[in-house]
């Protein structure tokens, strides 16, 4: 089980560095689909704090490499603002986006309090893509593909500094599992910045329990382990309500085992759950089945299992 039992529920209902409408409305699904009272029902204490506001999405064409710096700006500020007080409170945030780039504002967030709290910071980025494309090599302009080089030192100043240090982490704080799409100039980025990258042919090739166990293997109770959960992370024929499929991800039992492993470690401070499109969406399906892995992540499992067991 995670150490913190108390939870804030953050809601970021915005599109704003997407390339696709309908992000905006990730928040309420994961709330229709039960989550705080699923959480309760693990005996969690959860309190939902409702939506965070900022401007809405203009919709337009990329200026100087990024479409609606601006408002992303504003959106990450409100973001980090929120997951700080959280965790200053003692509480485990759970950020519901709304797209990816919100977790520049989190991460900050969390990367500014590891620092005062003296604690090595581990983020796992479960994602279809990479996202470390910048405003010389993104092909769209959209920033949901530049969150994890925006927090690397990559990125415009507004930012890269939101956690009064830059950068403010490194890219060794990162393990992406489940990288099936990364675009061309991105993928030079990742190699010179040699991110820890776990992609769908590593998990074909070792399975998900041996990628886990790397990913996981230099945690200890001094971590604060991030995770950032990108539904797109999961295969498209389990979770179609995204606005950027990718096929060949986890099904779903290598998404179960992904969480279960993550709550056997122990060390879960926060969470980002974002890109859920119910435009996308069929009955809610992905917003439930999201809601099921979240459980996952903190303690569900079929029997009453002991972390040591494999």
């Amino acid at each position: 089980m995670v150490k913190q039992q108390a939870i804030s529920l953050i809601g970021v209902p915005t599109d704003i560095g997407a390339g696709h409408r309908g992000a905006s409305m990730g928040p309420e699904a994961l709330r229709v689909a039960n989550l705080a009272e699923r959480l309760i029902k693990r005996g969690l204490d959860v309190v939902d704090r409702g939506n965070l506001y900022g401007p809405v999405n203009p919709w337009q064409p990329p200026h100087n490499g990024y479409r609606h710096l601006p408002e992303v700006v504003a959106w990450n500020e409100a973001v980090f603002g929120a997951v700080s007080e959280a965790l200053a409170e003692g509480r485990l945030p759970i950020m519901l986006g709304g797209d990816h780039c919100l977790a520049i504002g989190s991460i900050s967030a969390v990367a500014k309090h590891c620092r005062e709290q003296g604690k090595q910071l581990r983020v796992l980025w479960l994602d279809a893509h990479a996202d470390f494309n910048t405003a010389q090599v993104t092909p769209s302009g959209n920033i949901h593909g530049m969150p994890v080089a925006c927090l690397c030192g990559n990125g415009p100043r507004e930012l890269i500094a939101l956690s009064g240090t830059v950068p403010a982490t490194r890219p060794e704080t990162f393990r992406q599992i489940g990288i099936r799409s990364v675009d061309e100039g991105e993928k030079r980025l990742v190699r010179e910045a040699n991110v820890g990258i776990f992609d769908m042919r590593h998990i074909d090739e070792v399975g998900m329990k041996r990628t886990m166990e790397l990913a996981l293997a230099d945690i200890d109770e001094n971590t604060h382990l991030h995770v950032s959960f990108d539904v797109d992370f999961l295969d498209p024929t389990i979770a179609p309500g995204v606005g950027t499929t990718v096929r060949g991800g986890p099904n779903y039992r290598e998404a179960q085992l992904c969480m279960e492993m993550i709550a056997d470690c122990g060390s879960l401070g926060s969470l980002d759950i974002v890109e859920l499109n119910p435009a996308f969406d069929k009955r809610n399906q992905t917003a439930k089945l999201a809601v099921d892995l979240v459980e996952s992540l903190f303690g569900k499992s079929t029997l009453i299992r002991h972390p040591s067991q494999s």
